[in-house]
């Protein structure tokens, strides 16, 4: 069995971080504007697209085999899977009001 590892080099991490500053920034920003309901979409997509460069770079599976990238599909499809179970579960709830104080 052999064992092959990727070196990355310096420039890649540098755009690695500089592409997670630039998707930071653009989270900054578009909290300071009033979407509506598609604050929460917005927010969430930034912070898959910064989990996405994390993982394919720092967590170098971008070099890996495909067993690894199964690994990680799945465990996107688990997080997907468990966020729309979190939102239809919120979104579909009778909100009862508390009672009036004594």
């Amino acid at each position: 069995m052999s064992s092959s590892t990727h070196i990355s080099s310096l420039k890649s991490y540098l755009n690695v971080f500089w592409t997670l500053m630039a998707l930071t920034l653009l989270t900054v920003v578009v909290a300071f504007f009033d979407l509506g309901p598609f604050n929460i979409i917005v927010a969430v997509s930034i912070a898959s697209v910064k989990a996405y460069v994390v993982i394919l770079y720092f967590m170098h599976v971008k070099y890996s085999n495909h067993i690894i990238w199964l690994t990680v599909a799945a465990g996107f499809i688990w997080f997907v899977l468990m966020l729309g179970l979190t939102i239809a579960d919120y979104a579909t709830r009778e909100w009862i009001p508390y009672p009036e104080a004594w």
